[in-house]
């Protein structure tokens, strides 16, 4: 996610600099719904493993897209929530979303949610 380039050609190429790729999209769709922890998002993403997702969310948040809290208690907990701007880009993954549902029917491409 570099936003470095001073020159774009098309708004799109700055979206998708901001917001990177497969699994950065995915992580922001399972934050629309809500705030998630760590290990919440790691159970409902199987398919990442847990550097390529400490990344992901490290990238998201300098890129100003999602906010990390820290609780101290006994155990420490960690959540991670979208921010502002990380919010309006709701509507977008509620599309990719709606899409990706329709195209599975279509398919019969079988979704099977995990965590």
């Amino acid at each position: 996610m570099n936003t470095t380039r001073t020159r774009y050609h098309c708004p799109v190429e700055l979206a998708v600099d901001v917001i990177g790729g497969k699994w950065a999209v995915v992580v922001l769709a399972y934050l629309k719904e809500r705030d998630h922890r760590y290990g919440e998002l790691r159970r409902r993403m199987p398919g990442i493993s847990e550097k390529v997702l400490t990344t992901r969310l490290r990238e998201l948040e300098a890129a100003g897209l999602v906010e990390r809290s820290v609780q101290d208690c006994a155990i420490r907990s960690v959540t991670y929530r979208l921010s502002a701007e990380g919010a309006e880009l709701a509507p977008a993954l509620q599309i990719l979303h709606d899409w990706g549902q329709r195209r599975a029917q279509r398919e019969g491409v079988r979704i099977e949610p995990a965590g």
